[in-house]
């Protein structure tokens, strides 16, 4: 019995000794997964707060659009510009906004609110936007910043588009050899993607534009 009492108090030591040396540390590793816990939990509130507040912004937004409310429209989209620039609300709300603009013949609001977007915004609506910006500038004739815009590499949903568009503005500037390659481009595109599934009626309907934009100019469709 001595001996387990002795065998126990040497155990109860050597814990005691273990603690003196690695307490401290035992202790901050603790109190530092506490705060990483609490932290990324105060972090995932937060961005689902500012989800929720930038959801009920883009519905306001939607609602004063149809009410044609320009006063509101500018005010809610300054909002999600200023306050919710990281949120997807904030790329969908400025694009409804910048699409307003444009039905109510406020050119240079639809330009700067399209800009943001392709500057600042999220995922596929930055494509979105340089193909909106690009078709806008084609209209007011300033042909070069046009195909800047569209100088980007798209993501391969937009790639049609942009080549078309690119054929589009160069058309427009005399450029017929670089027109038909844009367009050339656009067409192997689609025939690439009509090759690999079915064939989609807007798909067919672009196809066939190209090939009339391509006879136009004498090239081989």
């Amino acid at each position: 019995m001595a001996a387990y009492d002795l065998e126990e108090q040497e155990q109860v030591e050597n814990l005691k000794a273990w603690w003196q040396r690695y307490g401290n540390l035992v202790v901050g590793c603790v109190c530092a997964a506490a705060l990483a816990i609490s932290g990324y939990m105060l972090w995932n509130g937060h961005q689902a707060r500012q989800a929720a507040r930038s959801s009920e912004i883009y519905v306001a937004l939607q609602q004063a659009i149809v009410r044609n409310d320009g006063v509101q429209v500018r005010g809610l989209t300054g909002e999600l510009t200023n306050q919710f620039a990281g949120a997807s609300y904030a790329s969908m709300g400025v694009l409804l906004a910048a699409r307003h603009a444009i039905i109510t013949d406020d050119a240079k609001t639809a330009r700067a609110q399209l800009a943001w977007v392709a500057e600042n915004g999220k995922d596929e609506f930055v494509d979105i936007a340089r193909l909106r910006l690009a078709g806008l500038l084609l209209d007011e004739k300033e042909y070069d910043e046009a195909i800047e815009w569209l100088s980007h590499p798209p993501a391969a949903a937009f790639a049609v588009s942009y080549a078309e568009l690119r054929g589009d503005i160069f058309l427009a500037q005399g450029k017929k050899a670089e027109a038909r390659s844009a367009w050339e481009e656009a067409k192997t595109l689609l025939e690439k993607e009509d090759a690999k599934e079915q064939t989609r009626r807007e798909d067919a309907i672009v196809l066939m534009l190209l090939r009339q934009k391509l006879d136009a100019l004498g090239g081989a469709a």
